[in-house]
């Protein structure tokens, strides 16, 4: 077994697929510490204005859980108002991106599986 607390770990500040601004990324377990189709899990943290940038998916899956604040998710160029507790699942060849909203820092957990390893 293996515990990471993605409060304790420290973050990247990177941008994401080309988003506007620095958010804070944590990187929980990426595929090598799988044994299944899982890709990775993170926890990222999106200041207020900041965005993921909109891209497409090829073959993989993507959840997204809105742990804290909302924003605006973009999907296949549809526009849906997202909030805490929502969970988001991107589907394989799918383009979406995600934009903070509000004036608070925006909190979600990512995770990928991808159809093969």
């Amino acid at each position: 077994m293996r515990i990471e607390n993605y409060y304790e770990k420290e973050p990247n500040l990177t941008t994401s697929h080309k988003g506007k601004g620095l958010l804070k990324d944590v990187v929980l377990f990426n595929d090598s510490d799988f044994h299944t189709n899982l890709r990775f899990f993170r926890y990222m943290v999106l200041p207020s204005g900041t965005s993921i940038g909109y891209h497409k998916h090829e073959d993989n899956e993507e959840l997204y859980v809105i742990l804290k604040g909302n924003g605006l998710m973009q999907v296949n160029g549809n526009e849906i108002e997202v909030k805490s507790g929502d969970v988001l699942i991107n589907q394989p060849f799918d383009s979406h991106g995600l934009i903070n909203t509000s004036s608070t820092d925006m909190e979600i957990l990512v995770f990928e599986v991808t159809s093969n390893k």
